[in-house]
C-alpha cells in the first residue's frame, strides 16, 4: 500500500461524496497524529502505611519493674512454709464442709432454728471460708453453728469464734441431716474455742468436748515460752468468750484429749444451756 493510497483512504473518511465528513477510526486518528494531550495511564494505588504504635522505653521498663514485683511478692509468699497449705485449703480443697439446715430439730432455743453445720478439720484457711459460708447462709442472730470437728489450726479456730460472737449465734457439737434431726458427734482440741464463740452454747446428750494442752508445730528457740504464750492468749480468749479458766487449766493438765463430763462443762460455763436428748 503506497503513501498515497493511505492518504486515499485517509480522505475517504474525511470527505464522504452522500454527506458531511466523518471521522475516521480510532486506532487510524492516534496512528496518524499522535495527540498531546493523550491521558496517561493512572499510577499504581499506594499501599496505606499501618500505623505502628511504639512505647516508649520509660513505659516499657516501668511495666518490667511492676512484673518483677508481683513475682517476687509472689515468689516470697509462696515460699514460706504454711503458704501452699493455705491456698490449698482455701481454693483447692477445703478441709471443712457445711451444710444449711432450714429447721433444727433440737429441744431448748435452737428448736426450729435455722443451722449451718460444719463439718471437719479447721485447716489453715478456714476462717475465711466459714465467713464465706456464714455470709452465703444468711443466718440470724440466734441461729446455730452446729458443729462436728477434731480441731486443727488454733488461731483460726479463735477467728471463727469470735466471728460467731460479733452474729449473735448460737453453737451446738453433733451432727444433722437434711430434716434437721440431730445427732450426738464431738468436739475436741481447737474445735472447742470455735464451740467457745456462742452467745448461748447448747449441750447435746452424747455429744463430746474435749480439751488438751496445745503445742506448736513451727521450730522454735524456747519451746517453753512459746507453750506458755499459746496458754496465755487461750486464757485470755476463754475469758473474753465468759468461759471460766478452769477449762484451761484442764487443757493444761495432758497432752492427750480429755473428754469433759457433761457437769463439768456445765461447771466451767463452757455449756450454757444444757439441752439434754436432741
Amino acid at each position: 500500500m503506497s503513501a498515497e493510497d493511505g492518504q486515499d483512504g485517509e480522505d475517504r473518511f474525511r470527505k464522504s461524496p452522500t454527506g458531511p465528513s466523518v471521522a475516521p477510526p480510532r486506532k487510524l486518528a492516534e496512528q496518524s497524529a499522535p495527540s498531546p494531550w493523550r491521558s496517561q495511564p493512572p499510577p499504581p494505588p499506594q499501599q496505606p502505611q499501618t500505623a505502628r504504635s511504639q512505647w516508649p522505653l520509660g513505659s516499657i521498663l516501668i511495666f518490667v519493674l511492676l512484673l518483677a514485683s508481683i513475682g517476687i511478692q509472689a515468689y516470697r509468699d509462696l515460699s514460706r512454709p504454711d503458704a501452699w497449705d493455705y491456698w490449698k485449703d482455701q481454693y483447692v480443697s477445703p478441709s471443712l464442709t457445711s451444710s444449711v439446715v432450714a429447721k433444727l430439730d433440737l429441744n431448748g432455743a435452737a428448736r426450729d432454728r435455722r443451722a449451718l453445720f460444719i463439718k471437719g478439720e479447721i485447716g489453715p484457711g478456714a476462717a475465711r471460708w466459714f465467713r464465706e459460708k456464714l455470709d452465703e447462709a444468711q443466718l440470724a442472730a440466734g441461729d446455730v453453728i452446729l458443729m462436728s470437728s477434731p480441731g486443727g489450726d488454733l488461731n483460726q479456730a479463735a477467728i471463727m469464734g469470735e466471728l460467731i460472737r460479733s452474729r449473735g449465734l448460737m453453737t451446738a457439737v453433733g451432727t444433722a441431716d437434711a430434716a434437721g434431726r440431730v445427732k450426738p458427734s464431738y468436739c475436741a482440741s481447737a474445735c472447742v474455742l470455735v464451740y467457745a464463740g456462742g452467745k448461748s452454747r447448747i449441750g447435746v446428750l452424747g455429744s463430746g468436748l474435749g480439751v488438751h494442752r496445745f503445742t506448736t508445730t513451727k521450730q522454735v528457740d524456747d519451746p517453753l515460752a512459746e507453750a506458755q504464750k499459746i496458754s496465755g492468749a487461750v486464757l485470755g480468749y476463754m475469758t473474753k468468750m465468759g468461759v471460766s479458766s478452769s477449762v484451761v487449766q484442764a487443757m493444761s493438765e495432758t497432752k492427750d484429749i480429755r473428754w469433759l463430763a457433761p457437769k463439768e462443762a456445765l461447771a466451767m460455763n463452757l455449756v450454757t444451756d444444757p439441752v439434754g436428748k436432741p
